[in-house]
């Protein structure tokens, strides 16, 4: 790869990621706090790639001078040195190059690994993968942690909680801040082995190589069919119960369901309230 290669895959890169950054692909890789930085280092990548062709420019710029004044100086020496004469022996003249003449650096490739540049920006550009579902929620224990504190809520109308929300404050809260009141929850369906439905959301602390599912077991007026991946609005009222998660025994609280309803994919499918 030389360096006009190497400047174009990473104009290339720069724009995809800027691309991602300025779009909601973004989300798809990394939590939504992270933007600014992978704008900047998009930034950073199209003006490595143009000073790297501005460098390439200005050098050969260079030694096309050097090349240019090398020969007219030869050329006005000729008449003097006298007709037929050969360079002096052990003298360098045929022996390659010039410092800073243009053929320098042109044999010069970057190793045949810079290719895998085109990895990253191949993802970026054709693959576009989906958010983490139920497959992954029902191989992977909850990662729900007790949060350092819990936000007032509304003291009137239904509490509009996150699935990490209202799972902590479910377990560790003991529902004190639940009791009596209307909930709504939104996250997708995961069933387990066992038959035993869920609402999930998968939270990440900064990209999506690391989400972990976070549960809430239904009870109550639970749709009839349930099919996995399929975003809801559930509402329904708190419950006491809880259940050791079958994966890695951690807690799942329960939320017994008045009323369901389909709702689309949001915006933003992770939740990221679990460390904030």
């Amino acid at each position: 790869m030389n360096r006009q290669a190497q400047s174009a895959l990473l104009f290339l890169l720069g724009a995809a990621l800027w691309h991602a950054g300025t779009t909601d692909l973004y989300l798809r890789y990394v939590k939504a706090g992270l933007r600014p930085l992978l704008l900047a280092a998009a930034v950073v990548l199209v003006a490595a790639a143009v000073a790297s062709v501005g460098y390439g420019w200005r050098r050969a710029r260079r030694g096309a001078w050097a090349t240019s004044g090398s020969g007219s100086t030869s050329g006005s020496g000729s008449s003097t040195s006298g007709s037929g004469s050969g360079p002096e022996p052990g003298s360098a003249s045929g022996s390659g190059p010039e410092p800073g003449s243009a053929s320098e650096g042109h044999g010069h490739h970057a190793p045949h690994v810079s290719w895998l540049l085109l990895l990253p920006l191949l993802a970026l550009i054709l693959v576009a993968p989906p958010a983490l579902g139920s497959y992954s929620a029902t191989r992977t224990g909850t990662a729900l942690q007790q949060p350092l504190a819990y936000p007032a809520l509304p003291a009137t109308g239904p509490l509009r909680l996150s699935v990490v929300d209202y799972a902590g404050r479910a377990v560790y809260g003991k529902g004190r801040t639940l009791e009596g009141r209307r909930i709504q929850v939104t996250g997708f369906v995961a069933v387990d082995r066992s038959g035993s439905p869920y609402l999930v959301r998968m939270a990440l602390n900064c990209c999506a190589a690391d989400a972990q599912p976070v549960k809430i077991g239904l009870t109550g007026a639970i749709p009839p069919v349930l099919q996995p991946d399929t975003w809801l609005t559930v509402t329904g009222t708190y419950t006491p119960r809880t259940e050791k998660d079958p994966v890695n025994g951690g807690p799942i609280p329960f939320l017994r369901v008045t009323t369901a309803a389909p709702v689309p994919v949001p915006h933003d499918p992770y939740d990221e309230s679990w460390n904030t």
